[in-house]
């Protein structure tokens, strides 16, 4: 076999996979998630920010899907200089679970099993919208639902937990909020 062929068949293969792996992603079922607290595309209350009380704002979600073991949700502002900067990282919420309440604890561990790994304020729960003054900044609530419980210490970061998740993830949503100082 040539190497030219070679190198084509090679090409096909990777040109393939990537494209199986674009269709995947687009065809992952979703689902809802959606805030009492403001609107998709609102603005986030002061309440639940740097400038208020620095609480986590009330959430829930409807249409999960059958088989969920565990839920995540990432919370992070692509806006922010250099790189995401990531606000919130809490998982193995209990696939029953329907709504997470106004002010989570900032405990790495949750009464009812969740754990909460690091953000990039160097701790442990939720950190609000805290963007240098100038144009708003769009914080995204991912939220995935997961076919097993993820297998990680409280702490973790938002990597671990992504990398945890490849394979395990049944359905998605997001919600998207903003806010400027």
């Amino acid at each position: 076999m040539s190497l030219k062929l070679l190198l084509l068949i090679l090409l096909i293969a990777i040109v393939s996979g990537c494209i199986a792996k674009e269709n995947e992603v687009n065809n992952m079922e979703k689902f809802s998630i959606s805030s009492e607290a403001f609107k998709e595309n609102g603005t986030i209350p002061d309440e639940y920010t740097c400038e208020g009380e620095d609480i986590s704002p009330p959430l829930s979600w409807q249409g999960l899907p059958a088989g969920t073991k565990s839920i995540a949700l990432i919370i992070d502002d692509p806006d922010a200089p250099g790189r995401a900067f990531v606000h919130w990282v809490i998982y193995n919420i209990p696939g029953s679970t329907q709504k997470l309440a106004k002010g989570i604890p900032m405990k790495e561990k949750l009464a009812d099993g969740s754990l909460q790994g690091m953000t990039d304020f160097g701790r442990a729960g939720y950190g609000g919208p805290c963007p240098p003054p100038g144009k708003p900044h769009r914080y995204f609530f991912k939220i995935y639902a997961i076919d097993k419980m993820l297998d990680l210490p409280s702490g973790a970061s938002k990597g671990d937990v992504e990398a945890a998740m490849k394979g395990h993830i049944l359905a998605k949503g997001e919600l998207i909020g903003k806010y400027t100082r």
